[in-house]
């Protein structure tokens, strides 16, 4: 049995993660719509959470032998039941929440509205909307002794009715009006003000039963299982892959139900009569008076007018050109003299596209070799191979199609891909390949073999890197092109144990690397006392790693880490955990960069990564993590790790009890703003150098076109005589 003293449940910490994205949505210092954005973010991670964790969980509940959590020691049954009395306070916040932003929209003038809530003009008007555009298209039955109840989709949002006949006393009959999907979930009524498509039909939806009585009227919203195990005993080796994760994908349409949520009190009979119909406990039923299913907010906060969205979103912000980068030269020929770094979404992610385009276009250029995990539903990254297929490359796409809730878009390009003439590959059977790498390789007129090497910490998507603070390198280093070499043909041989000089591999390479370079601090520790690890990370849940720390720890190593979701282990436990200090931040952009520090400062051995600090990542899945070893790109980063760690206004730090708290704001610094404005100097700043050397040699090209006077030609022979005295004396 694992020693749980100084570790926590995952689901449990993870629960925490999303409450702090919620106390966003509360924050008045966040601009009114963001927060809007924030409970929105809140609400769709719960619902995957549902779907996807307490998913799982149920299958296992199943299992003969039950297995027990290596962190918290609970069954699978008891980490549930820890989840829904979690749950059951989350809700009450949730409600909290959103009653105070709507009060708060209101002030400002933004109103989301109940039907009742209307002026009777305005109800007019809806009801006219209802008739004509959404009554025709609903989907509505009866629920009786001969129409059984139907079954409802994943996220599916109905309205239910208690219905009686006029000629019966009793019946225990109900209508079901699902909410359509094919229409906004909002009517505007004017700028400012809305009201959701499943009040209005909670409030006119009576008028489709004709012939009975209306009763009680409430709105569910169900969730069901869709962890889909891609089992390797379901596949035929002879099937085609991807028309496998097609029929699997169906599946998740007619899982178990894990959820149900109502936004009525509901008499027992109620309860008992959706509990039977959706076989669930009690306590799988959530009462909330909040918005269910708040994805769509984020296109309800762009239907406002133009000025309101200016006045409260954040200021506008796109990723701006790298320093690193001259917008005149080639790519290739810049990365050839120098590492180029990029840091999202404070860079632009051109660069990399810029590379892939040139690598299409390039002579010398013989293969492209890259693996994509998720890619933008109009991929630039995906047409630039294509582009480089159709001009006789070698082309080779590693692409995973198991990449949650992202299959149809992965199975959809990797069919455009290939039918271009590109290379697939689907990974391995039982690993998913989660690694960012991509290595082209060149050969020049004499032969000589040239490779450039990309690897990011985030996916090859134009989209998520204006949104996740991610990291890209891109180097023409000959020892880190050869392992990327090896690592491409191991992947072509299926072999995942493969040896490496500088990259971190997983599942055999990362784990072992990783296991060195804490054992390095340790005995560092020992000889000086200045052992020293920082990690930045999404999540920490590896119970070998998780030791691993915990044992550097207690020799006394200083470790820092920033986790932003799941932590499974617990800072400042006695003998486990007293050196470790744990801290999270949630921001405007998503944290996603992935960065392993071991030492001090420049002397630090340091890694940027595609793997979190998880089971899944370091020993389940194939991951690549890359040495930095230029100084400039080394300090960027080690600055922008201490920019991190020194935030006081977004950072909270994690307790010994598995709760976070604010720290002290001292110097009122909010770490992604300050990157926002170091971005926005940079680039005005290497503007100027450009504009400044541009005029200088515009000025120079000026006077060496003007006729020489008789002063400044005496002045260049002068110079010219006193140069060859001095040549004179060198060659001596």
């Amino acid at each position: 049995m694992s020693d749980i003293s100084f570790t926590q449940n995952r689901e449990l910490s993870w629960l925490q993660f999303d409450q702090r994205v919620l106390e966003e949505a509360n924050d008045k210092s966040v601009p009114l719509l963001e927060r809007l954005r924030f409970f929105s973010i809140f609400d769709t991670n719960l619902e995957e959470f549902f779907m996807v964790r307490v998913g799982s969980l149920t299958d296992l509940k199943n299992l003969k032998k039950k297995p027990v959590d290596n962190k918290s020691g609970m069954t699978s049954d008891e980490q549930i039941d820890a989840i829904l009395t979690e749950c059951v306070d989350l809700y009450r916040k949730k409600d909290q929440v959103y009653n105070q932003l709507v009060d708060d929209l209101k002030v400002d003038g933004i109103n989301l509205l109940k039907v009742s809530e209307l002026s009777e003009k305005d109800k007019k008007y809806v009801e006219y909307y209802f008739n004509t555009k959404i009554e025709p298209i609903l989907n509505f039955q009866i629920v009786d002794r001969v129409h059984p109840f139907p079954r409802l989709p994943n996220l599916a949002l109905s309205v239910v009715f208690s219905l009686r006949n006029h000629d019966d006393k009793v019946s225990n009959n109900v209508g079901i009006i699902h909410v359509p999907d094919r229409i906004k979930r909002y009517l505007k009524i004017n700028d400012r003000s809305f009201v959701f498509i499943e009040d209005i039909i909670k409030e006119y939806g009576y008028q489709v039963f004709e012939g009975y009585e209306v009763g009680n009227k409430y709105i569910i919203s169900l969730t069901r299982n869709t962890d889909i195990s891609y089992d390797d005993d379901d596949f035929d080796i002879d099937q085609d892959f991807r028309s496998y994760m097609k029929t699997q994908l169906k599946k998740r349409k007619r899982l178990h139900p894990v959820r149900l949520e109502v936004d009525s009190d509901l008499n027992e009979e109620s309860i008992e009569f959706l509990k039977t119909q959706f076989d669930l406990d009690r306590k799988n039923i959530f009462l909330t008076k909040s918005l269910m299913q708040g994805g769509f907010l984020f296109g309800l906060v762009e239907d406002l007018p133009e000025n309101i969205i200016k006045k409260y979103t954040y200021e506008p912000f796109s990723p701006l050109p790298s320093a690193m980068v001259d917008p005149k030269e080639r790519i290739i020929d810049q990365i050839d003299k120098k590492d180029i770094f990029l840091s999202f979404p404070y860079e632009s992610m051109d660069p990399v596209i810029h590379l892939l385009d040139e690598a299409a276009e390039d002579e010398n250029v013989v293969s492209i070799k890259i693996t994509l995990y998720r890619i933008a539903h109009d991929s630039k990254i995906a047409k630039a191979l294509i582009k480089a297929v159709e001009n006789g490359k070698d082309v080779t796409v590693l692409m995973e199609l198991r990449a949650r809730f992202d299959e149809d878009n992965n199975i959809f390009w990797s069919s455009k891909l290939e039918e271009a003439g590109c290379k697939i590959l689907f990974g391995f059977d039982s690993y998913k390949t989660h690694s960012k790498i991509c290595l082209i390789t060149r050969v020049d007129e004499d032969g000589n073999v040239s490779y450039i090497t990309q690897v990011a910490t985030g996916n090859y998507n134009e989209k998520t890197a204006k949104l996740y603070t991610d990291f890209s390198l891109m180097t023409a280093s000959e020892p880190i092109g050869q392992d990327a070499k090896e690592l491409f043909d191991n992947i072509q041989l299926g072999n995942l144990e493969g040896e490496y000089d500088n990259l971190l591999v997983s599942p055999k390479s990362m784990p072992e690397g990783l296991n060195k370079l804490i054992d390095e601090q340790i005995e560092v520790q020992k000889n000086s006392g200045n052992g020293y690890i920082r990690i930045k990370v999404n999540s920490v849940s590896d119970r070998r790693l998780i030791d691993k720390l915990s044992e550097a720890s207690n020799a006394g190593v200083k470790i820092d880490m920033l986790v932003r979701g799941i932590c499974c282990i617990l800072p400042g436990i006695s003998n486990r955990t007293e050196n470790l200090n744990i801290y999270q931040v949630v921001g405007r952009f998503l944290e996603h960069s992935r960065v392993y520090q071991f030492g001090h400062g420049m002397d630090s051995k340091l890694y940027i990564s595609s793997a979190d600090f998880m089971t899944r990542n370091i020993r389940n899945r194939m991951e690549v993590a890359i040495p930095i070893y230029d100084d400039e790109v080394k300090k960027r980063i080690l600055d922008y790790l201490d920019l991190m760690f020194s935030d006081d206004v977004k950072i909270r730090k994690l307790l010994s009890n598995g709760q976070y708290t604010k720290v002290q704001n001292i110097n009122n610094i909010d770490a992604q703003k300050t990157l926002i404005g170091r971005a926005k100097k940079r680039n005005i700043l290497v503007e100027e150098e450009r504009t400044a050397n541009k005029v200088a040699k515009k000025n120079k090209l000026k006077r060496l076109s003007e006729p020489m006077t008789d002063e400044r030609k005496k002045l260049v022979s002068e110079k010219n005589y006193f140069q060859r005295i001095l040549d004179i004396f060198r060659r001596k």
